[in-house]
């Protein structure tokens, strides 16, 4: 008699957007796949907190890149639309500077070129257009070789440009900083601060980061969408397909130690439970990993993250009430007026800016330019990666928030809770995602190579592979569901290589390329 061989077991250590990416694919190829998620509910950084007795999204907002999920729900034999209604933004966000100015930019990148001209000058907007074209050819360069890579190289990057060699590599401009190019391209200081921003959305400082990073202008502009029910309903829709193809999720569940010997064995929980894993895809910060949270073995596995080089955190406020004095959009952002002070105080003295720059998401204007009742509305500044090291009193929170509101203040708005609103600091962020420091968004990218020494999927400890935003391809929704896939692309190359049996990886969302040889070396 013949005996079907066991299906491999695949832990995945949290249940954030790259834990439960992984968990598809592993489960869709033919593993037995646990997802152990520590927290009460699935999601990682994608959380709601309540208010008043309605939800409101306290972490990503909106969706770029989603063809991501478009291909992760098309290589499980399901289609996105199935289960996510995703409704895209016209206005990318509305943006206020004290002086009283406001400008919205657009999908439409005419329109927006329009706007700038008005706001502006007609230089200004020509250097747009300009600057739109050039984050695209940025785009394209390295979407293949880096973003779409398991494993990239600077020789991989450098290659795949062809013949036009050194002149090909510096025209994704690592050789200068984000600053410097928008410079170029716009005179006006105030645009110079909005595209500057895009920098935050990598944790980093524009003042420092490889202008490389611009192309994130690109992404937003190429289209944003809110999914209806908020990027909670996407995770959960990506939760549902993986229970579709087996995969076993449990909450409050959280993981003391990755059990090893030549390799991993197992998994051990808080509660005392052993599950058994033929491998674990450990979807959390890095620095979790080498600070010894999971025991030694994996600690030796990984390197560890300069502390220096953390990320922003934020502070938050969920609230619900009244907003007058202008109309809110979906997406706004309040700047403030002396924007090297304020990245000084993030970055040189990990201290919280004395003005910052204020994000305010209202969701509730999507479908109602006006909302009659008291609408949700979620605030953020960034704040230093330094979570739990005690120096955030309740002073400090408090002169955040007057700050905060200030800002708001004088930008036109006021702003009037209808009860107490929750605030989420760096030192929650850091309990809420151990070894972060409360740093959102992984390592801070300083460099052309921060990116590329970013740690891929495999380690040095077999049968222990990783995934998240500390993790290539970097920090983001869509980027960490991409560094999930490539961990599951990893893992069960890994294990085919062992002598089990999975099924072959379909063509579309990741490419396989080096993934049996990739480590954090």
């Amino acid at each position: 008699m013949v005996v079907a061989k066991q299906s491999p077991r695949v832990v995945v250590v949290g249940g954030g957007a790259g834990g439960l990416a992984a968990a598809v694919d592993c489960a869709r190829r033919g593993a037995a796949v646990v997802v152990l998620e520590r927290g009460a509910a699935v999601g990682g950084k994608v959380r709601q907190e309540w208010v008043g007795g309605q939800p409101i999204e306290a972490g990503p907002t909106v969706l770029t890149m989603r063809w991501v999920f478009e291909e992760l729900f098309a290589d499980a034999d399901d289609a996105l639309g199935e289960h996510v209604q995703l409704q895209p933004l016209p206005v990318l966000a509305r943006h206020a500077w004290q002086d009283g100015e406001r400008l919205d930019l657009y999908a439409d990148r005419e329109a927006s070129a329009t706007a700038i001209a008005r706001f502006a000058s007609a230089a200004d907007a020509s250097g747009y257009l300009a600057f739109c074209r050039h984050t695209e050819a940025i785009y394209q360069k390295v979407q293949g070789p880096f973003i779409r890579a398991v494993r990239p190289t600077l020789v991989g990057m450098v290659g795949s440009l062809g013949l036009r060699g050194l002149p090909g590599a510096l025209g994704i401009d690592f050789h200068r900083t984000m600053w410097k190019a928008i410079c170029d391209y716009f005179q006006d200081p105030r645009l110079r601060q909005l595209f500057a921003r895009y920098a935050t959305y990598y944790g980093s400082n524009p003042f420092e980061a490889p202008a490389t990073l611009n192309l994130i202008a690109h992404v937003e502009q190429a289209g944003v969408w809110a999914p209806v029910g908020g990027m909670t309903a996407l995770i959960q829709a990506v939760a549902g397909l993986a229970r579709r193809h087996g995969a076993e999720i449990r909450q409050e569940a959280a993981v003391t130690a990755i059990e090893a010997d030549s390799q991993v064995r197992a998994v051990r929980l808080a509660s005392g439970e052993r599950i058994a894993a033929d491998a674990v895809i450990f979807a959390g910060d890095l620095a979790a990993l080498s600070g010894g949270l999971l025991g030694a073995a994996a600690a030796r596995a990984v390197k560890e993250p300069p502390r220096s080089r953390r990320s922003l955190s934020a502070v938050t406020w969920c609230l619900r009430g009244t907003a007058e004095g202008w109309p809110l959009a979906y997406h706004n952002v309040l700047f403030s007026r002396d924007y090297a002070a304020e990245f000084t105080a993030l970055f040189a003295r990990g201290a919280l800016p004395h003005e910052p720059t204020v994000y305010v998401c209202a969701p509730d204007r999507l479908g109602d330019p006006r909302p009659e009742v008291a609408e949700r509305l979620f605030v953020l500044v960034n704040a230093p990666p330094r979570g739990g090291e005690g120096w955030l009193t309740a002073r400090e929170i408090e002169a955040c928030e007057r700050a905060t509101w200030g800002v708001i203040e004088r930008c036109g708005l006021s702003m009037a809770p209808a009860e107490p609103p929750r605030v989420t600091t760096p030192d929650e962020f850091a309990a809420r995602f151990p070894g972060s420091g409360g740093g959102l968004y992984g390592m801070a990218t300083r460099g052309l190579l921060d990116a590329l020494v970013r740690p891929t999927a495999a380690t040095k400890l077999p049968g222990l592979y990783v995934a998240g935003g500390s993790v290539h391809p970097g920090a983001g929704v869509p980027m960490a569901t991409l560094s999930g896939r490539y961990a599951a692309t990893t893992a069960c190359a890994g294990l085919a290589s062992t002598g089990w049996s999975l099924r072959a990886a379909t063509a579309g969302g990741t490419s396989t390329r080096s993934a049996t040889t990739a480590n954090t070396d």
